[in-house]
């Protein structure tokens, strides 16, 4: 077979059109306009609108580190299809980032985060908090030995999350040093979390055993917030489990019950939740085993080596089992959490200067939220699927730009069989209207 060569612009990611229009659609550029975001001095420079975008793009397509950004750069036709005069390159994503100061980026994430969710109709939904452990590997400011599964004695950030979990979408992001514990500065983050959404009603608040911490549940008790979250398992507690009698089956090798427990540094006693499951029938039981301290004759050594728990602190006089129910619903934060890293660079965006990786780090979230939108927007009913999934079944399309008269057209090549699909696509897009219901 023979070859030729053409000087007609061509891109690959024809389809980024959808996120175009969506953009235009939800007046998020209005928005940014009114914000204060940093602008360069030079006559030469890109505006902070356009960055923010190509840094956008750049991630919806797959960049998951500043270098790779130059695959947006070179390309002409998603230059014109954003109406971009010049792209960033990743000095210029670098450069814009490190603008930024803390107090900064309180102001413009607050007022950006608020009006977005604003935009958007939803009510007595439920807050999923976590964090989350980013090795590092150099020595970026921040990057500190601690708690590290993954990666023993590696220099790491510890981010914290926020996620509303009806609509699938982050709330807040904060990076800490990695040295910090989980619940280190959750409640002045939660405090801006709530002032995010303030004019929505939180109807339960959900959290792993890292923020069972007797401010943190003062705090959501003085806001009269339904919430459920892990307790961990000191041994005081343990022993309480140790003597509980009455266990209700729900389940082949799964048993629950409740008590009332005063933790260490709690200022009252709270309802108790207790899951209990069999290692020997469930062999992928999840929880821990009872690691008693006293010495006791006659401990069931089946009890407690071949069994795990599970404790749940709660303040709702719901059945205990709906309570469990309610507290495994909280593992969708994690698949948020594993889509944030694997599929839009939530790792990959770090700068030696601390404050830098944060601003990247929330402006994924703002990505992450857009391309939420878009697919609630496009597969409604349907399952959700991941970006990665998207990034091929609906941004892929081998597509460039032709002029007739002074109009231009970007042709996309999609078989005629894909064709009506697309235009549904576009279609959603289009006939977006705010605010938006997105209840579920």
């Amino acid at each position: 077979m023979n070859h030729e060569y053409t000087d007609k612009m061509v891109t690959p990611w024809g389809g980024m059109k959808e996120m175009k229009e969506l953009i235009d659609k939800t007046g998020i550029r209005e928005k940014l306009a009114e914000v204060p975001l940093p602008e360069g001095k030079s006559n030469n420079r890109i505006d902070a609108i356009s960055i923010l975008e190509s840094f956008w793009v750049s991630i919806w397509i797959g960049c998951y580190r500043f270098s790779h950004t130059a695959v947006v750069r070179l390309d002409e036709v998603l230059r014109q299809i954003f109406g971009w005069k010049r792209v960033a390159s990743g000095t210029t994503f670098g450069r814009f980032f490190k603008k930024f100061t803390p107090s900064l980026n309180h102001i413009v994430f607050t007022e950006l985060y608020e009006w977005f969710f604003d935009q958007l109709q939803f009510d007595n939904y439920t807050l999923d908090v976590d964090s989350s452990v980013i090795t590092r590997y150099g020595e970026q400011e921040g990057s500190k030995r601690g708690y590290n599964p993954n990666k023993k004695g590696r220099n790491s950030h510890h981010p914290l999350f926020a996620f509303v979990n009806d609509i699938r979408m982050v709330a807040n992001c904060w990076n800490r040093s990695g040295n910090t514990s989980s619940s280190n500065n959750c409640i002045h983050f939660l405090e801006e979390t709530f002032a995010i959404l303030k004019n929505k009603k939180v109807g339960l608040f959900r959290a792993d055993s890292g923020f069972c911490s007797e401010n943190i549940l003062k705090f959501i008790e003085d806001k009269k917030i339904p919430y459920v979250m892990a307790c961990k398992l000191y041994a005081n507690l343990q022993n309480s489990i140790y003597l509980i009698k009455k266990w209700n089956a729900i389940g082949e090798g799964l048993w629950i019950s409740e008590i009332e427990f005063q933790q260490g540094g709690w200022s009252k006693s709270r309802r108790i939740i207790v899951i209990k499951q069999s290692e020997e029938i469930r062999p992928k039981a999840t929880g821990k085993k009872l690691r008693t301290l006293f010495d006791k004759l006659g401990i069931d050594q089946d009890k407690v080596y071949k069994t795990r728990y599970h404790a749940l602190v709660t303040d709702q006089s719901l059945p205990a089992v709906e309570i469990w129910e309610q507290y495994k619903r909280r593992g969708d934060a994690e698949n948020r959490i594993k889509e944030l890293k694997e599929d839009f660079g939530v790792q990959g965006f770090c700068m030696d200067d601390f404050c830098a990786t944060e601003t990247a780090m929330r402006f994924v979230m703002v990505a992450y939220n857009l391309m939420s939108l878009f697919r609630q927007l496009t597969h409604q009913k349907q399952a959700q699927p991941k970006l990665s999934t998207l990034r091929f079944n609906c941004f892929a399309v081998g597509s460039w730009i032709s002029e007739h008269g002074r109009k231009k057209v970007l042709k996309m090549s999609v078989p005629l069989k894909r064709r009506q699909w697309y235009d549904g696509l576009f279609s959603n897009v289009q006939n977006l209207k705010l605010p938006l219901s997105l209840s579920q």
